[in-house]
């Protein structure tokens, strides 16, 4: 589209370059800005043009332009609006969606903008803001009906009793008290927002100080303010029933019609079925869907062609027994979700480049007038390392699926999962004022379906005993969410299977067990964002399963080689370090750089040839939506909450969140038990049915949350008040107790558990926790149970009506943590004992030097206890300490090591020390020794990263 400054009004000059809205006001068939004091405020005599600007997670702006007719503006003003809409979209580069709206028959999006609701006032452009100032000094009486369960649509109607009807909220706005009318048949959820709007005039019009009056259909002179609202309207009498509506019956049968505009008028393209190669990108189209009409624009049509195209749209719905329509234009390239889904088939596409181009031409248009034209510009994409905003420091329990049981793993296999078995874990760990709970499943790609059944049915069992409290989660391999990996934040994963399923399945059906062997030959990819989130994939032992962005470890017997691609950092030699510590153990390696291999490398890959470079990352987030459910019979529909907030998740009833990456179905406190527990279905079929033709993949990850128990990973799209979540009553009685009483009484939720550990709490504070998925340094991994998870787990598991001890569950774990030895000064702790009046005060004192809190008494790992050869049941839960941390474990004192010589140390001795932490071999070396060998003192090497004190060790036989 060619694109000439004069056909660009000067109103529009810089509009659009940063989010939010902006209106403008026709006035002498001219776009006025209107201020932004007065933004909400439309005359029923005027036009008005609305631009939305949203600012995109990829960086760039989006906009959308809508132009709202007044029922009493002419003909001529709202014709100007719909011409300066397509000129407003040409100054923005010709790609924002325009929607015409009638008052009165608004879209729902436009409505978002102005929550609660708009009420259109009398007058024009001539008097208009002095109306206002008029009607609140005399304060008539006025009757709005109320429609809608997400937003409101407002309508003043005749102050007379035949206005009122059963099946709508109305509300009477009196001088001193404002009444909520409640037919007998409206819903909850419109009630409740009706009461949204009763707070808006109360704030709005009486200066927050008036009385707020609910009268039930039917209650009569029974109830006082009934009596009252009665006699306004000379006394009760029996309402009229309502038919339906004319809107409906149009809708259902109204048949879809492709014209193409020629010449200004609409001409019918003749097809068999609707496809997009019927659309030319020098043309303009019409499709009529009865309650909507959208205007298709090419985006080589010329400006003169689409605003032919928008005054033949305003000639047809001005059309006789025509439907109140709205009118939706849209530029090829940015076509709307609904638009596309009137077409048989509709290609995936890509951002369109013509129009980039078009929009940096209109801003160095505009840049050469000397505006600041940043807005226009395409932004880049905004670089975000993930968050999983879950603190990791919870307790863990992880089960693997054996048929129709489940088997605990112990603390030491709990990263270690199989690409052909399915898993159910439950972590608890501390949250914003209460303990939280995840339940989920994780599926292998290679699992069987009857083992994903069993899963999925144990798990909800689990959910269930959690009485509401816990978010369920299920995730597919490779398509985890970032909180899986966080928890665990160490994975490895294996080919093959152990659960008696799998064994059972390739016996059956003939098939070589591929299952992981130590002694044999594997290649392992090394991935992750850090200590917190460290993962090694099993992949096929051949070189195309390299990929320069990452790191591998490659055994075959006792022979194990470590690669590093060309593109990997230090970060990632880090993690390679630390995974190559799980999957073989003090073992010596051979480096391998990426160029630089040996021939017994590449003979144990098969060969050399061509392999990847690219990083393989999932799906990325984006921008979330809102949609509410309406779920029967296997049957899904959804409706788009579009300008979401909290406010809009009603207590009875389920809502889907879709961030893309990550799919979030939340059910609240009201809903009936048999749809609560669909929740699950319901996200599988919204990901099956797409909606927002987004390409969403089946394996989605899917969290179920309940109302009352929102994780923060989940409350971080709203702006979030936690008084408001979990509260008593339904939505209706919920908002009626805050509109009288200011704030109503939430649930009474258990307390933060506060686990204490060998005097050290796990219990991050505030900033630690924003910081959760980061990786902290001063953070230490501490897993126990709590006696709220005990008492529940305890239940669950005894409604299975186990023996003995059920095997699902662990031992009772031994809480004490042992410290590392402390060199104590005996003359010291012999005086201080002497001092003592008793001798159990001795030992008590004793007792204490030993169990409070130290610098230098982290306990170790479960993975370096096992090398150590202490046992792994007398140390409490912990994952992997984090990089500070070892090398503040690393700064011990020489006295707490006996010294060997180094010939007995190295892993090539004839005699070789069999009691020592094979770990830390170094350790053991005088100062003098240890000097000689590594050419620095110990303090300065402990200093040194994890992987190049590794790599000094291995050029000295001592790793």
């Amino acid at each position: 589209m060619s694109i000439s400054m004069r056909d660009l009004d000067s109103a529009f000059q810089g509009a659009g370059q940063k989010a939010g809205i902006e209106i403008w006001r026709i006035e002498n068939f001219h776009p006025v800005s209107v201020p932004k004091s007065s933004y909400g405020k439309f005359f029923m005599g005027d036009s008005y043009l609305i631009l939305k600007t949203t600012a995109s997670k990829s960086g760039a702006l989006r906009h959308d332009i809508h132009y709202w007719l007044g029922k009493d503006t002419s003909q001529d003003e709202a014709g100007v609006a719909a011409i300066k809409t397509v000129e407003l979209d040409a100054a923005l580069g010709g790609r924002a969606v325009q929607y015409r709206e009638e008052q009165g028959h608004e879209t729902e999006k436009f409505l978002s903008y102005f929550k609660p609701c708009i009420i259109p006032q009398k007058g024009g452009v001539a008097s208009g803001f002095r109306h206002v100032e008029i009607n609140e000094s005399e304060h008539e009486n006025r009757l709005y009906v109320c429609k809608g369960k997400h937003v409101v649509r407002v309508g003043e109607v005749p102050f007379v009793r035949s206005s009122l009807n059963h099946d709508d909220v109305f509300i009477l706005d009196t001088k001193r008290k404002i009444f909520q009318f409640n037919g007998s048949k409206s819903s909850i959820q419109e009630r409740a927002k009706a009461l949204e709007v009763v707070q808006y005039i109360k704030d709005t019009y009486h200066d927050g100080k008036c009385e707020i009056a609910a009268v039930e259909d039917g209650k009569l002179m029974a109830d006082a303010a009934a009596g009252e609202f009665w006699a306004l309207f000379g006394g009760f009498a029996p309402l009229p029933r309502k038919t339906a509506s004319e809107v409906v019956k149009v809708e259902e049968a109204y048949p879809v019609k492709l014209m193409c505009v020629e010449k200004e008028k609409p001409v019918p393209v003749e097809a068999d079925s609707l496809s997009r190669e019927l659309l030319e990108t020098n043309k303009c189209y019409l499709l009529d869907c009865g309650i909507e009409i959208f205007v298709w624009m090419g985006r080589n049509s010329s400006l003169e062609k689409r605003k032919n195209a928008s005054a033949a749209a305003e000639e047809l719905v001005r059309g006789p027994d025509r439907p109140k329509s709205h009118v939706i234009r849209v530029i090829e390239g940015f076509e709307t979700v609904m638009f596309r889904s009137n077409f048989d088939a509709w290609p995936q596409t890509t951002a369109v480049t013509a129009s980039e181009d078009g929009r940096g031409k209109v801003a160095a248009l505009l840049k050469r007038q000397g505006l600041n034209v940043k807005g226009l510009m395409k932004s880049d994409p905004v670089k975000e390392e993930p968050q999983s905003y879950i603190d990791y420091t919870g307790d863990l329990q992880i089960w693997r699926i054996n048929g129709q049981e489940k088997a605990l793993l112990s603390s030491s296999d709990q990263s270690k999962f199989y690409s052909a078995d399915c898993y159910m874990f439950q972590y608890s760990y501390p949250g914003e004022g209460r303990e939280e709970y995840l339940i989920g499943t994780w599926f292998g790609k290679n699992s069987i379906e009857e083992e994903r059944s069993a899963a999925t049915s144990l798990a909800n069992e689990m959910a269930e005993s959690f009485k509401l409290q816990a978010v369920q989660a299920r995730f597919y391999e490779g398509n985890e969410a970032i909180q899986f990996h966080s928890i665990l934040q160490r994975f490895i994963l294996y080919k093959g299977g152990l659960s008696s399923g799998y064994k059972k399945f390739i016996t059956e059906n003939n098939i070589d067990d591929e299952t992981y062997n130590e002694d044999g030959t594997a290649l392992f990819r090394i991935q992750g964002s850090g200590p917190d989130n460290m993962q090694a994939i099993q992949v096929e032992a051949v070189a195309s399963s390299l990929n320069s962005s990452y790191c591998y470890v490659l055994h075959s017997g006792s022979t194990v080689f470590t690669w590093s691609g060309s593109f990997t950092s230090l970060e990632d030699q880090e993690l390679l370090e630390r995974q190559l510590d799980v999957i073989k153990p003090a073992v010596q390696y051979r480096p391998q750089k990426e160029g630089t291999e040996t021939e017994q490398f590449w003979d144990l890959l098969g060969g050399k040839c061509e392999h990847p470079s690219q990083k393989i990352t999932r799906e990325p987030e984006s921008d979330p939506h809102l949609f509410s459910c309406a779920y029967s019979d296997g049957d899904l529909k959804v409706k788009e909450i579009f300008s979401f907030d909290q406010d809009d998740l009603m207590t009875e009833d389920i809502f889907i969140l879709d961030c893309h990456s990550d799919l979030f179905v939340w059910v609240g406190q009201q809903v009936d038990p048999k749809s609560r527990s669909q929740a699950l279905n319901i996200g599988e079929k919204f990901l099956e049915h797409d909606f927002l033709l987004e390409k969403l993949s089946r394996e989605t990850p899917i969290f179920v949350v309940m109302e009352g128990s929102e994780p923060q990973f989940f409350t971080r799209f709203f702006t979030w008040d936690s008084a408001k979540s979990g509260m008593h009553g339904n939505s209706y009685e919920r908002k009626l107790a805050i509109i009288k009483n200011g704030r109503a009484a939430a649930l009474d939720k258990p307390k933060r558990r506060i686990p204490v550990h060998g005097g050290r709490s796990s219990v991050p504070d505030k900033s630690q926790r924003s910081r959760s998925m980061s990786f902290s340094p001063d953070k230490v991994r501490l897993r126990g149970r709590s006696p709220a998870f005990n008492a529940i787990a305890a239940n669950f598991e005894n409604s299975n009506n186990s023996s003995a001890r059920n095997l699902s569950m662990p031992p009772p774990l031994d809480r004490k943590v042992y410290p590392r030895p402390v060199h104590m000064d005996s003359s010291k702790l012999a005086l201080d004992s002497a001092k003592l009046s008793s001798r159990s005060e001795a030992i008590a004192a004793l007792t204490a030097t030993f169990e409070s809190p130290r610098h230098n008494n982290i306990p170790r790992s479960p993975v370096r206890r096992a090398k150590s050869g202490l046992s792994p049941r007398s140390s409490p839960r912990m994952d992997e300490l984090s990089i500070a941390e070892d090398a503040k474990e690393g700064e011990i004192d020489e006295e707490t090591f006996p010294v060997f010589p180094y010939e007995r140390l190295i892993t090539s001795s004839d005699d070789p020390v069999t009691e020592i932490d094979v770990t830390k071999r170094e350790a053991y070396l005088s100062s003098e020794e240890f000097r000689e060998k590594f050419g620095m003192g110990k303090r300065d090497f402990y200093k040194l990263p994890k992987w190049k004190q590794n790599k000094l060790k291995t050029t000295v036989h001592l790793f």
